[in-house]
């Protein structure tokens, strides 16, 4: 299988690290491609008309995209004990964690769009303060909520690549949240996280 990947990628990085936990990640071969909204990459588009990575390509079946879908499908591919729990209240917290580690990732894009991206004179300063009191009131929901004796699941997986993400983009911090900060240090010590850091610029 082929991974199309993007080195900066939170939701690339999160369907490579559920490779690693999986034990699958010596199946996938790892290309990275640059997308962004403003820079189009014909091979990406070639596979999915959304422009975006993560891609999965199998031979001989049609490629698979986004990085929840990618997710469920590797989940499907080994014996081990599932990821993506089955049934009942742990497979929808799961789901919600990865929900909500997603839209948190979105919601930093929109806001390095509103600091940094974006022309200056395009910015709009009340568009992203809004995205800062989302980040800010996510923070606080996680730290309330976070049960960091879970087994690792897809939401862990999802939200420790936003939180990694996160910081390196140098975005609102989470690193007041005492809880909060000690579940992601000793989660991004894990080999899968060890083994996928983040790296590169944006190309606009």
């Amino acid at each position: 299988m082929i991974l199309y990947y993007q080195t900066h990628s939170p939701f690339a990085r999160k369907a490579l690290v559920f490779a690693h936990e999986i034990g699958l990640a010596d199946r996938l071969e790892v290309i990275h491609h640059e997308t962004s909204p403003t820079r189009r990459n014909d091979e990406v588009y070639a596979e999915n008309p959304l422009g975006k990575v993560p891609i999965l390509l199998r031979e001989g079946q049609e490629p698979i995209f986004d990085s929840d879908v990618i997710c469920a499908y590797l989940d499907t591919l080994h014996e081990g004990r599932n990821l993506i729990p089955e049934a009942g209240e742990p497979r929808w917290r799961a789901l919600r964690l990865q929900s909500v580690a997603q839209v948190l990732a979105q919601t930093g894009i929109g806001l390095r769009w509103e600091w940094e991206r974006r022309p200056e004179h395009l910015r709009y300063p009340a568009l992203a303060d809004g995205y800062a009191e989302k980040i800010e009131a996510t923070y606080d929901w996680l730290e309330r909520t976070l049960k960091p004796e879970a087994a690792v699941d897809i939401g862990q997986i999802a939200l420790a690549t936003t939180l990694s993400w996160m910081a390196f983009r140098d975005l609102p911090s989470f690193r007041n949240r005492p809880s909060l900060t000690r579940w992601f240090d000793a989660f991004e010590e894990r080999p899968s996280m060890q083994a996928t850091p983040l790296s590169g610029e944006t190309f606009d």
